[in-house]
């Protein structure tokens, strides 16, 4: 049994002391001990003497003890690179705590840090208040990575309050902005949104570049308003930390005024005019023609952010098509022409004037009010200007009444289900599987990480990757979940959910990232590879009946994973090795710890490299026992 890292007595001592003396004075202190993130991994574990290693990081735990306790530092780092087991060690407060919160904050940290086992050569420890991590590999300059999370608060602003998520968006923008400009790296602010007061906090590690704090802060910014409109959100990296909230969470003293550009340009507008009328209507007549200079917002600002719905309102509007030829073309939305049923609504084959093959879903929306009509017309425009080879094309939409209908590109070859599970059932070769598993990683990466607007699909899964004529596959379905309350989704599914496709962090706690898209592929990589549906039960003999993912990583384990394959496969047309790898992938796309699973574009990558390496090993997932 792996013994916990235990570093000197003197060290413990301090820390206990540290930590008494915090809760007696509990009622004034408030070390932000909320935790955000635990991680443990061990990488290369074979090379490393585990009691030289553990030495190693206790003498940077003595270090860093010394750093935060006795000169009351919030930034620490600490490394110990004599001898062959390096290690690197950072810490830091929030720079808005006290001293005793700050040396409170780390008492906790380093504590909870040593229940990863020994030979642990990667550990973090992340609150909301402070954060302790140490490697064997040096990462005081690391930026970000596959670390970016998003934490979100469980209640929601109200409905009626669009304002809000605007004023929030504007908030981050400006402190992602202002942030990287300040000595130390850290900025708080506040902003009034009647009746609410916004408030938000920025933080880069001290040892990393302006421009690596300016990288981190947008990938973060991008990340937390994912948690938009709920009234608090949190985005950790690497190299960064973001938060908003509508309850104060720092003294109002530490508080910078930053400007609201949109503000300060209204005001010159209007400063313009009333110059004009009072010098004459020459004087007039050249601020009218100066204008547009004043009014123009500076160019960092002419970006859309990707994750701001509203930035839709910039792109070309979609094709609107009367209900009329739609109902003609699918013959009165007859059964016969129905091709399918989801969570989102029924699709009909259609047949436009012109001939051309479209499908038809009509959603089913089940409330009607104002805002469902600006959210509809605002998500449409923005899925009508994804424009990619792995993503099926919006043609354009219609209105009427209390329906609404989308127009999407034809595919005749149905869904990925159909050749997975159903009458197509073998028909796909291993090249083919290759290339829609490689398909749908590049769809992916272009909504999470390409596209001007963050898109989390929230639902992917094999019957939403649609196949075209050459088998090439085409993620549908994309950017329709925020149009349907929240207990309408897959959310409702529960248990099957989490035995499926959903993450279990979405499924039992509603956190919400990319990185749950990134779960549901890696079990959908799995399926394709086995031809298994990833919820069914399988029981061999007398063997205990067990679900995809268990079974994969019990053969994982076992170093014969390659058992997993589809017995309808030709042997002589894959190699065992490249196999093996992309199960490997899968299962790094389904680790517990969401940080540890990599983007899309890192998927991408993965795939068609040659092989992985020896540092890239997937961790446990959660498996459920099957009764």
């Amino acid at each position: 049994m792996p013994q916990p890292i235990t570093p000197l007595p003197l060290f413990i001592t301090t820390c206990s002391i540290i930590w008494s003396c915090w809760s007696l004075n509990s009622v004034v202190s408030d070390p932000q001990i909320n935790l955000l993130s635990r991680a443990c991994l061990q990488y290369n574990r074979a090379e490393y003497d585990t009691k030289a290693f553990n030495d190693s990081v206790s003498a940077t735990f003595r270090d860093l003890t010394y750093q935060v306790v006795s000169q009351s530092r919030i930034f620490a780092t600490a490394q110990q690179t004599d001898g062959d087991h390096p290690v690197y060690a950072i810490f830091q407060c929030r720079s808005y705590l006290s001293a005793s919160d700050c040396a409170a904050c780390f008492s906790l940290a380093a504590t909870e840090i040593r229940n990863c086992s020994a030979g642990t050569n990667f550990a973090r420890i992340i609150y909301d208040g402070c954060f302790l991590r140490y490697e064997s590999t040096n990462i005081l300059e690391q930026t970000t990575g596959i670390y970016n999370t998003a934490s979100c608060g469980n209640q929601s602003t109200a409905e009626v309050d669009t304002s809000f998520s605007l004023a929030a968006q504007q908030l981050l923008m400006n402190i992602e902005t202002t942030t990287p400009k300040i000595s130390g790296f850290s900025a708080a602010t506040k902003t009034q949104n009647a009746p609410t007061i916004i408030y938000g906090y920025a933080q880069c590690t001290e040892t990393i570049s302006q421009s690596g704090c300016e990288d981190c802060l947008q990938q973060g910014v991008n990340t937390v308003q994912t948690c938009l409109p709920n009234s608090e959100g949190r985005a950790f990296d690497a190299g960064c930390y973001i938060r908003y909230s509508t309850t104060s969470f720092f003294p109002d003293n530490q508080t910078i005024y930053i400007p609201n550009p949109s503000v300060k340009q209204a005001g010159s507008s209007k400063k313009g005019v009333i110059i004009g009328v009072l010098v004459g209507v020459v004087a007039f007549a050249l601020v009218l023609l100066t204008l547009p200079a004043y009014i123009r917002r500076p160019k960092r600002h002419e970006r859309v952010l990707r994750g701001d719905i509203t930035g839709a309102s910039t792109l070309k509007g979609p094709v609107i098509y009367s209900y009329g030829d739609l109902k003609s073309a699918t013959k009165n939305f007859s059964i016969e022409n129905k091709l399918g049923e989801g969570g989102f609504g029924v699709v009909y084959k259609g047949t436009l004037k012109n001939g051309k093959s479209v499908a038809v879903k009509k959603l089913t929306l089940r409330r009607h009010s104002e805002r469902v009509e600006e959210e509809f017309e605002s998500e449409v425009k923005l899925i009508s200007n994804v424009h990619h080879r792995n993503l099926v094309r919006l043609l354009g939409c219609c209105s009427k009444g209390n329906e609404r209908i989308l127009v999407y590109e034809y595919m005749k070859n149905t869904s990925l289900d159909r050749f997975l599970f159903g009458k197509k059932k073998g028909s796909l070769g291993w090249k083919q599987r290759y290339d829609i598993i490689l398909g749908t990683a590049r769809g992916l990466a272009y909504l999470h990480e390409e596209y001007h607007v963050r898109i989390i699909h929230r639902d992917i899964k094999t019957n939403n990757i649609l196949l075209d004529d050459d088998l090439q596959p085409r993620i549908s379905d994309f950017g329709l979940a925020r149009l349907f309350p929240e207990e309408k989704t897959h959310l409702s599914t529960k248990v099957a959910g989490t035995l499926g496709y959903t993450a279990p962090e979405y499924a039992i706690h509603g956190h919400l990232s990319e990185k749950a898209d990134i779960y549901s592929f890696g079990v959908v990589v799995l399926e394709i590879i086995s031809g298994e549906r990833s919820n069914e039960l399988k029981v061999d003999g007398d063997d205990e009946g067990e679900f995809l993912l268990r079974k994969a990583w019990k053969l994982y384990e076992r170093a014969i994973h390659e058992e997993l394959v589809d017995e309808t496969l030709n042997p002589n047309d894959y190699d065992a090795e490249g196999v093996k790898k992309i199960i490997e992938i899968g299962l790094l796309c389904t680790q517990a710890y969401t940080e540890l699973r990599p983007t899309m574009s890192e998927v991408v990558v993965l795939l068609q490299e040659k092989g992985l390496s020896q540092n890239i090993k997937p961790t446990m997932p959660i498996l459920i026992e099957a009764n």
